[in-house]
């Protein structure tokens, strides 16, 4: 038998189909109640049950080459099996009830531990009662962690430095200055501060292709539409936001730190008032994505508002505020419904996204930290021609389950993407809404 054995949860393959090859040259194990599971998702439309078909496709697949419940080798070496052995350790029957699906995978993770004493057994699972419960009858467990990222090393967009003031003053009479801060990722912010006087500070953004950091040029306090940046790191999000060659701008932080004002009003800015786009495509997920949007009476508009409010309430905000500011060149002020009449804005739920391609658009998905990584592939590879995509969500705030901070589609794009110098990422930690909001995030 292999040094190494891991038995599989649901969860794990509904997750992610690939986890049955991540595995390397071990054996993998899926007990019988896991296929059982997986059945049971299999007709419906959304992700989920498109995953469940996939996991059917792949175990057939591999039952061409041989048995499934001997196993079957894999390209990579190793070894995916299916176990229909009802067998359960003595000690497995005594501490659990057996007529609960998770009770018997772990009992199936116990029976491969007695019986190949010799292996080191391992069961996976995202599902963290799975994981106490495994551990607490000697079965060593674990989360599936292959689409995640080591939160305390969360890349944040921008650092702070203190600098000598000559290099302060030659960076005020060029404009820009060379790299001197170590590894810098493109378009990373560095904000410095002259050391002789902490009152001067300036945020400079890095350009990969020059090797040097420059001023920032898209955004210097002006207006965009109706708004200003409150604090640098809205500035740093507006600069990224209006910089027509960054393809794809992820904003995350906690509530009320203004990531879907700004992303809407840069949107609007840049769709209404400067026409380099042809329009602003808001959408944010249905919980999951895919799911039916439900037996509401109306029209698809009529089904989404409800999700839709947030959005709603954040246009009212950015439509009275550009009226106050005079920018409105009409006399009749426009309103939500006249942008949507007009074509400049749609309201898209991520349902009907898959198939689509969306070219010359500045796209906005909000909440994106509830989409799982493979959602958020299936969203950027919608981008046409000429398209800007952003990203906003809080990371804390999750409401799928087996998603966390570390697993989930925005996490994990801002990771990945970090090297692309079409991209840019902020994490904005200022709050505000309001006083009582930014409390609110502060201590809860």
């Amino acid at each position: 038998m292999d040094k190494k054995i891991f038995v599989l949860d649901t969860n794990v393959l509904i997750h992610n189909p690939q986890a049955l090859f991540s595995f390397a040259e071990h054996r993998v194990v899926i007990p019988i109640v896991v296929i059982e599971e997986i059945d049971q998702f299999k007709k419906g439309v959304d992700e989920k049950s498109r995953n469940a078909r996939q996991i059917g496709r792949y175990l057939d697949s591999l039952r061409q080459n041989g048995s499934l419940q001997d196993g079957v080798k894999t390209e990579h070496g190793g070894t995916i099996q299916i176990t229909v052995n009802n067998e359960v350790t003595s000690a497995a029957s005594k501490l659990f009830f057996l007529d609960r699906n998770d009770n018997l995978i772990i009992g199936t993770a116990l029976y491969f531990k007695d019986k190949y004493p010799e292996s080191s057994v391992t069961l996976v699972s995202k599902d963290a009662n799975v994981r106490i419960k495994a551990d607490c009858v000697g079965i060593n467990a674990e989360n599936y962690e292959t689409d995640t990222i080591k939160f305390d090393e969360y890349y944040t967009g921008w650092m702070s430095a203190d600098v000598d003031t000559a290099l302060f003053t030659e960076f005020e009479e060029k404009r820009f200055i060379a790299n001197s801060f170590g590894d810098l990722y493109p378009n990373e912010y560095v904000r410095i501060t002259d050391k002789g006087n902490p009152s001067k500070v300036k945020s400079l953004r890095y350009h990969a292709a020059h090797k040097s950091l420059y001023a920032m040029n898209e955004y210097n306090g002006q207006d965009i539409f109706g708004i200003k940046a409150r604090n640098f790191e809205q500035e740093m999000a507006l600069d990224l936001l209006l910089d027509d060659d960054i393809k794809l701008v992820s904003l995350s932080g906690k509530a009320g730190t203004g990531k879907t004002l700004l992303a809407m009003a840069a949107g609007l800015h840049k769709v209404v008032e400067e026409e380099k786009y042809s329009r602003l495509v808001i959408s944010r997920p249905i919980s999951p994505i895919g799911k039916d949007l439900g037996y509401l009476p109306g029209t698809k508009a009529d089904k989404f508002n409800p999700w839709m409010q947030p959005i709603y309430d954040n246009m009212d905000i950015l439509l009275s505020l550009h009226d106050e500011s005079g920018n409105s060149k009409s006399k009749k002020k426009p309103s939500l419904n006249d942008f949507l009449d007009y074509g400049f804005l749609e309201l898209e739920p991520l349902t009907y996204i898959r198939g689509r391609s969306l070219p010359d658009q500045f796209i906005i998905i909000d909440e994106a930290q509830n989409l799982t990584p493979h959602e958020m592939k299936t969203i950027i590879t919608r981008a046409g021609e000429n398209t800007k995509l952003v990203l906003t969500g809080d990371p804390y705030q999750i409401d799928i389950p087996y998603l966390d901070s570390q697993s989930n589609g925005l996490s994990v794009a801002i990771e990945k993407l970090k090297t692309e110098e079409i991209v840019g990422h902020i994490t904005l930690e200022k709050g505000e809404r309001s006083k009582l909001a930014d409390m609110a995030a502060k201590y809860f």
